[in-house]
């Protein structure tokens, strides 16, 4: 899969905070995270259900 092409999702709080954050994309059965100042740099992948878990625990 090319990771170039997907479309990626910037924080709505990212203008709030000078434009530092993450930016996610989802494809498939995966959801990928990566710096927004580093687009080129690495990237998490995850499956989509170990991004819920690791989003129910931040809520926690």
């Amino acid at each position: 899969m090319d990771m170039a092409k997907v479309v990626w999702r910037k924080s709505s709080y990212t203008t709030a905070n000078g434009g530092e954050c993450v930016e996610l994309t989802s494809v498939v059965e995966v959801v990928a995270v990566r710096d927004s100042k580093d687009p080129d740099g690495p990237q998490l992948v995850v499956t989509r259900r170990a991004f819920a878990a690791l989003l129910a625990d931040l809520k926690r």
